[in-house]
């Protein structure tokens, strides 16, 4: 009876998994379009950013892995290059209501004033639709867009999958690397890798 409860148990979790069906938006691929509202309740949408670089960072302020880049200074330094630099960065929140770091807009502002984080919008895709369209996976999950809207790299913000800070002046920051490369005229080597963080707490 026990074994036939354990395999009823691990039965859901493969459905439950099995319903989040995500694309996958690659480098070289066109960025899709989307529409979202920030914490003022403006609608934002990535055609508004035409001819500009952009990033989209997935985040969690609960996740460890995220919580690595923000407490240590790593994310608001590469926020404040990225910047300088007039690229468009765009923060979003796919954890769904009442799950893992879903956050008010209110908190939302909170966060980033306590945090000195620096970027053009935080976004909520509280039904993770955008989320499961990129195929973001974890948390920090990054992706970092061309002018002409094309996907010039995605995946982890650097090459050391843990949460801890003091791996981060040894770390090589694929995101920085990637916008460097692109300022430069130069290609970019490593356009693809494997986010590590937090899993993005999804509705379903």
């Amino acid at each position: 009876m026990k074994k036939l409860y354990l395999l009823t148990i691990v039965a859901a979790l493969v459905l439950s998994c099995n319903k989040i069906q995500m694309a996958s938006v690659s480098a070289g691929t066109e960025a899709p379009d989307f529409t979202l509202p920030d914490t003022n309740g403006q609608k934002r949408s990535l055609s508004d950013f035409k001819d500009q670089y952009v990033i989209l960072e997935w985040t969690n302020h609960q996740c460890p892995f995220v919580r690595k880049h923000y407490d240590s200074g790593n994310m608001q330094n590469l926020q404040k290059f990225s910047l300088e630099k007039d690229v468009v960065w765009l923060t979003i929140l796919s954890s769904a209501p009442g799950l893992q770091g879903y956050v008010s807009a209110e908190k939302a502002e909170s966060l980033m004033k306590v945090s000195g984080a620096k970027v053009t919008a935080y976004l909520f895709d509280s039904d993770g639709k955008l989320g499961k369209l990129y195929g973001a996976r974890a948390t920090p999950h990054m992706f970092v867009i061309n002018p002409e809207g094309k996907v010039i790299y995605q995946g982890a913000i650097d090459n050391i999958r843990s949460a801890d800070q003091t791996d981060i002046p040894s770390a090589q920051n694929y995101v920085r690397l990637a916008l460097a490369n692109a300022f430069a005229g130069k290609s970019i080597e490593t356009a693809d890798t494997q986010a590590y963080g937090c899993s993005i707490k999804y509705a379903d």
